[in-house]
């Protein structure tokens, strides 16, 4: 459903575009090219736009950031620049998926690797890893990934996707285990499969900026999945209950510089081993060397 609908947004924008393109030329006077560059001016300035935005609100709602987590303006800008990028590649890539049924044959481990099960976020799809799950598998690991339909349903209803994801999985892997790795909501459903079917199939779970406290980004959020990650929602406090300790171990790495997860402490979780990222934006963590750095160093024996 939604590569379906990026596409219809991309080919909406585009035809946009290049009627606006021809009345410049034919009206105006302007010469193509002319009318071209400005119209990748306002794409880009409109994706520039979007991610302002979120760092404003992001920074609004804050929470208190120690000195060895702050950084400077120019590194701030550079990593404003990697989230453009991450939103503007990510419209593409997710849109694009559907078409590239191949990216989720996952191969086959080295000895003594853990096969990886790689979890999307909201509103995004298995394209989302287009950059991290080739590298991750270079390294050597089985990594696999899957679409979570639909796309505004409660979160529990993935649950049962993700248990056939795993199965397979092994089945293709020959390992007893795999390694849960969620990104954003991922990391929620992952936690919410640990509660319905329980650890003998999971070695670890990895989260990537996942609001295990809920975000408040999530009350501007269409579909129920988005009312279960607002802050104090029933859905998350029902799930905290069941989680005295934790399954499995678990690694939460989270950014005090998330423009997604607001306050960024939210994606702090008790009882799992906390890693700041500083720096990071939300979706730039799909393309940051950083995250395949670690990922790296808590996955690949």
């Amino acid at each position: 459903m939604l590569a379906r609908l990026l596409r219809l947004i991309l080919i909406f924008e585009l035809f946009s575009y290049v009627f606006v393109s021809v009345l410049l030329v034919k009206l105006e006077g302007w010469t193509l090219g002319g009318a071209l560059l400005l119209m990748a001016g306002l794409a880009l300035t409109w994706r520039v736009w979007l991610v302002v935005v979120s760092y404003i609100f992001a920074c609004t709602h804050r929470s208190l950031l120690p000195a060895s987590q702050r950084i400077s303006f120019r590194r701030g800008l550079l990593e404003g620049m990697r989230e453009v990028l991450a939103h503007t590649t990510l419209s593409l890539v997710m849109g694009l998926d559907r078409l590239i049924p191949a990216r989720d044959a996952p191969g086959k481990p080295l000895s003594g690797q853990v096969p990886l099960l790689l979890i999307h976020g909201y509103q995004c799809n298995r394209g989302f890893w287009w950059w991290l799950k080739p590298r991750l598998a270079a390294h050597g690991s089985s990594v696999a990934t899957l679409t979570l339909e639909p796309l505004y349903g409660g979160i529990d209803g993935y649950t049962g996707q993700v248990a056939r994801r795993v199965e397979a999985l092994c089945r293709e892997s020959g390992a007893a285990q795999v390694i849960l790795v969620g990104h954003s909501m991922g990391g929620l459903v992952c936690r919410a499969y640990l509660r319905r079917y329980g650890e003998q199939r999971v070695a670890r779970l990895i989260t990537l900026g996942t609001p295990h406290h809920g975000s408040l980004l999530a009350r501007f959020a269409l579909g129920r999945n988005a009312r279960e990650m607002e802050p104090d929602s029933a859905w998350l406090k029902a799930l905290a209950e069941t989680e005295s300790p934790l399954p499995v171990p678990c690694i939460a790495f989270y950014s005090p510089h998330d423009n997604y997860v607001m306050p960024q402490a939210s994606a702090m979780l008790a009882g799992a081993e906390n890693r700041p990222l500083p720096g990071l934006g939300h979706l730039a963590m799909s393309i940051s060397p950083v995250v395949l750095a670690v990922l790296l160093e808590v996955t690949v024996a």
